[in-house]
C-alpha cells in the first residue's frame, strides 16, 4: 500500500509483472515443500491443488499483462538474444510490464537506442539498469546524471561507458559528498 491523498490515506499498489511474478515464485516454492513429504495426506493433497490452482491464476494473470509471458521472459534472460529481438520486445512490452522491461534494460545485448528510450521509463529499477549499462549512449548517462530527482549520477559515474568528463564530474562530487561535515 502507498499513502495517498485519498481519505483512508492508502491507495493500493498496481498488481505489476513483479509482483505477480514473485507471488507466482513463492506459491511455487511451498508447493515444492509440501510435496517432499513422504506419503501424501488427503490435507495435503488439497493444499496441492488449491496451490496449482493459485499458480495458475498468477500465470493467467501474467499473460494479461503480456501475452505469452513466461516465452517473454526467458527470451530477455537468454544471454543468446539478439539486439534486434530486444528491440521488438520493447516495442511490444507494456510500459507496467516493469520485470520484463528491467530484464531487457539488464541485458547485455540490448541496444544504445533501446536504453534511451527505457530511460525515459518512470520506474527507477530500469532507469538504474540503463545507468549501468555499458550500451547505454553517452548523451542519455548525461540526462541520467542530471535527474535531480533520483541518484542516478552515482550509477553514471562507476559507467565505463560515460565520457571521461562527464565520470571525472561525478567522480569529483562522489568525493565531495562523502567527506565528513566538519
Amino acid at each position: 500500500m502507498r499513502r495517498s491523498d485519498e481519505p483512508s490515506g492508502f491507495q493500493p499498489l498496481k498488481r505489476t509483472s513483479q509482483i505477480v511474478f514473485g507471488e507466482r515464485q513463492h506459491l511455487s516454492a511451498v508447493l515444492d515443500s509440501i510435496m517432499k513429504f513422504g506419503s501424501i495426506s488427503e490435507r495435503v493433497a488439497r493444499e496441492k491443488m488449491q496451490l496449482d490452482a493459485l499458480i495458475q491464476a498468477r500465470t493467467a494473470e501474467l499473460n494479461r499483462i503480456h501475452a505469452d509471458w513466461d516465452r517473454n521472459l526467458e527470451m530477455a534472460r537468454n544471454p543468446a538474444t539478439s539486439a534486434d529481438d530486444l528491440a521488438k520486445m520493447v516495442e511490444t512490452t507494456p510500459a507496467d510490464d516493469y520485470l520484463l522491461l528491467r530484464s531487457i534494460a539488464e541485458h547485455a545485448n540490448t541496444p544504445g537506442s533501446v536504453l534511451t528510450l527505457l530511460a525515459q521509463h518512470s520506474y527507477d529499477a530500469i532507469k538504474e539498469s540503463v545507468a549501468r549499462h555499458p550500451n547505454t549512449h553517452p548523451n542519455t548517462l548525461e540526462k541520467l546524471a542530471e535527474d535531480t530527482t533520483r541518484p542516478l549520477w552515482f550509477l553514471v559515474a562507476c559507467n565505463p561507458a560515460a565520457p571521461e568528463e562527464l565520470r571525472e564530474r561525478l567522480l569529483k562530487r562522489m568525493w565531495q559528498e562523502a567527506k565528513p561535515e566538519k
